[in-house]
């Protein structure tokens, strides 16, 4: 990123009292947006920002600044509609389980079935109906499916409560599994997570087509450092 922009702004773990005490991914959505300082502002889907922080707070400190360009892309996106939240969850819990930790596995292979039964409901779907990620996620861990389908089999969840309740566990739970995976590229995973649903989400809420609001430096005069210039 350092190729694309002169500066960047000081992303930090955790909340932050102002800029200059350092933010996080969403404080700078919000201040960039024109809203209150705030790591909850109004301008983004609310699972989509715990994503986002979540993501910010588990990406290490030289990942972290990669993660700045995405910032504008959340504002403005945002909706009521179920399917967001439902959605969210499904793709983080696809995205973490193949090479999650073993203890974190049966949360995630739950979530997906789970997920999938709402979409069923919602949609109208053929009960069982489930996407091709979510088949060759399930499929990566074959015993822990088979512990899931038993331990799903006659529950039933309501769309409401699992917006309220499970959406939000399962997108931490997944997080915490990528980072806490094997990989060698952890903040590269967390950081293709976050960038594909923001990519979704902006799909659903139409502005897909918009350019996201400017990284300028005079935006961001309080909020930026410099980057290195990439070595030659």
């Amino acid at each position: 990123m350092a190729t694309a922009y002169d500066v960047l702004p000081m992303l930090g773990r955790g909340k932050h009292r102002n800029p200059r005490k350092g933010a996080c991914f969403m404080e700078l959505a919000s201040y960039l947006a024109g809203e209150k300082w705030s790591d909850h502002p109004a301008c983004t889907h609310p699972l989509l920002a715990m994503l986002a922080r979540a993501v910010n707070d588990l990406t290490s400190d030289t990942g972290r600044p990669q993660l700045a360009p995405l910032i504008p892309s959340v504002i403005g996106v945002s909706s009521d509609d179920p399917h967001w939240d439902i959605q969210i969850a499904l793709d983080a819990a696809v995205a973490a389980l193949p090479d999650a930790p073993e203890y974190r596995q049966r949360t995630l292979a739950v979530a997906i079935i789970a997920c999938e039964r709402i979409l069923d409901d919602l949609d109208a779907r053929e009960p069982g109906t489930r996407s091709l990620e979510s088949r060759s996620a399930l499929a990566e861990a074959p015993a822990t499916t088979a512990w899931a389908e038993e331990f799903c089999r006659g529950s039933i969840a309501k769309p409401a409560r699992f917006v309220r309740d499970a959406a939000p566990s399962i997108v931490g739970s997944a997080v915490l599994a990528i980072a806490e995976s094997a990989s060698p590229d952890v903040d590269v995973r967390l950081r293709r997570l976050l960038d594909s649903t923001i990519t979704r989400c902006r799909a659903w809420a139409a502005v897909d087509g918009e350019e996201p609001r400017t990284l300028a430096p005079e935006v961001w005069s309080d909020v930026v450092r410099a980057v290195p210039a990439p070595a030659v």
